[in-house]
């Protein structure tokens, strides 16, 4: 029988008061977010998925083989190799959670089991120890994206924490009625809400990038958008729907020619390629630990020295202040005065340990791993009829992520992922269902205003195989035949 579906995330927001503007097509914000029918995008059919078949993917079988970087990496994550109902695992939902290295566990666990204190706060050993086990994490993030310093970078609960710590502080400092902030039709919630939130609170207004005919977000657009009322472009780097990557560093250098500042959602790249702060010129970038081999729990925030000082605390308390008077109170800088309370010690030291073991291996290595994966899975799930792949076709000239959302034809992308976890003969394929966090992005690309339809998500990290490519678009294949019997 046919399983229930299912919707992942909550009810559509409805703000009255908020205002939005956008590129053609544009977005009605007079009494929602909700987006217009017609929005000019290309019809689902089987003939444009046969014609981005044949569009030339690069793909490098001699990279994918028994010596390739999964193979090698792959014995260094125990929870690969373990038996789900029966059957082996194939962890495909990386863009939602990675999985963690034994060097990681062991940094934890070492941590606790050793070095267990509070930071900055006394002058025993075990809190020196712990004191310089959290910095030094701070500084290998540091020294990974390449931040001019280390009070550059701001420890957050989550990448999420940290786009609302900007929101809270710089928005609501510096942004007025009228001033204008760039976001595009494909961010994630978390680079999504809180605009919207301080755009009610402040009366500033929101301008919507829409895509291309590639179902890319449209940059000329956005370079069109800019002018003196720009305040804030804050864009994602790789799509975690569409696979699409942005010229950051175009977007960071129009949007400084109006004097806006650029806030890059950096949780789809800092994991996967090699990001340089610097390089980008971007003011404000966010990672979560938990996509690049760390522990959940812990993200962070790179801002410009001069922004992050002149920023007023997030969460005031222990660790923020340098003097407390019975009626008022002096603040610490960056980082201190952002890190109110005890923060996430031994996650910090993950966080670190997996930096240590990204690095050895060197990010420029995953990256075009990866590519070449990545590549493999999007020609293999053309190959599947009746399946739609979102986001560009990859080419000589155009690189996308790892990763490939996608719809079959009259079967639910839940049932879809159901199938893969529970059904499939000789594995248990995770792989993800629903609107991935980006409701308004599958509106788009629906050409619908009301009901929302999920995509499944097949997304790859350099631990992963040929063959668990192989696993998953047979797995696929049959989840399709067994809806087509009984439908």
């Amino acid at each position: 029988m046919m399983m229930a579906s299912t919707t992942v995330e909550g009810a559509l927001l409805k703000l009255p008061s908020l205002r939005i503007m956008s590129s053609s097509p544009r977005l009605n914000g007079r009494n929602s977010l909700r987006l217009p029918v017609n929005l000019g995008v290309r019809a689902i059919t089987s003939a444009s998925a046969a014609e981005a078949a044949r569009v030339p993917i690069p793909v490098d079988d001699t990279k994918l083989g028994p010596g390739s970087l999964g193979h090698i990496t792959r014995p260094d994550f125990p929870i690969l190799h373990q038996v789900v109902d029966g059957k082996k695992l194939v962890y495909l939902d990386n863009a939602a959670t990675s999985q963690k290295p034994i060097q990681v566990l062991k940094a934890e666990e070492k941590y606790n089991l050793y070095d267990n204190s509070n930071v900055h706060r006394g002058i025993h050993t075990l809190s020196v120890r712990a004191t310089d086990a959290y910095e030094q994490a701070r500084q290998k993030v540091a020294n990974f994206i390449n931040a001019a310093d280390s009070s550059e970078i701001v420890f957050t609960k989550n990448a999420t924490e940290a786009i609302n710590l900007v929101a809270y502080t710089w928005g609501l400092t510096n942004l007025k009625p009228q001033d204008e902030i760039i976001l595009s039709v494909a961010e994630h919630h978390s680079n999504y809400v809180p605009w919207i939130r301080l755009a009610n609170t402040t009366g500033a207004v929101l301008k919507i990038v829409s895509l291309t005919e590639d179902e890319v977000p449209d940059v000329e657009s956005l370079k069109e958008m800019l002018s003196e009322k720009t305040k804030l472009v804050a864009i994602h780097h790789v799509s975690n729907v569409l696979g699409s990557i942005l010229p950051i560093d175009d977007i960071v250098s129009w949007a400084h020619g109006v004097g806006a500042k650029v806030l890059v959602d950096a949780c789809q790249s800092v994991p996967h390629m090699v990001v340089d702060v610097r390089k980008l010129g971007a003011d404000f970038l966010v990672a979560s630990s938990h996509k690049m081999c760390g522990p959940t729990g812990i993200g962070f925030l790179y801002g410009k020295s001069e922004l992050l000082n002149a920023m007023p605390p997030f969460i005031t308390g222990g660790e923020t202040i340098v003097d407390v008077y019975l009626d008022h109170a002096t603040f610490a800088e960056s980082p201190s005065r952002f890190e109110g309370g005890t923060p996430p010690i031994a996650q910090a030291v993950g966080l670190g340990a997996a930096i240590d073991y990204l690095s050895g291996i060197g990010m420029q290595r995953i990256h075009d791993y990866e590519v070449e994966l990545g590549n493999y899975l999007y020609k293999s799930l053309l190959s599947v009829p009746n399946v739609r792949v979102y986001g560009p076709a990859p080419s000589e000239e155009v690189e996308r992520a790892a990763l490939c959302s996608f719809n079959v034809e009259g079967v639910q992308a839940t049932d879809i992922s159901f199938f893969l976890d529970r059904l499939v003969h000789e594995h248990a394929i995770a792989v993800r269902s629903g609107h991935h966090c980006a409701q308004n992005l599958h509106r788009y690309l629906e050409g619908t205003k009301e009901e929302i339809k999920p995509s499944a998500r097949a997304s790859l990290y350099f631990y992963n195989t040929k063959e668990d490519v192989d696993n998953f678009i047979r797995g696929l294949t049959e989840a399709i035949s067994f809806y087509a019997s009984i439908v």
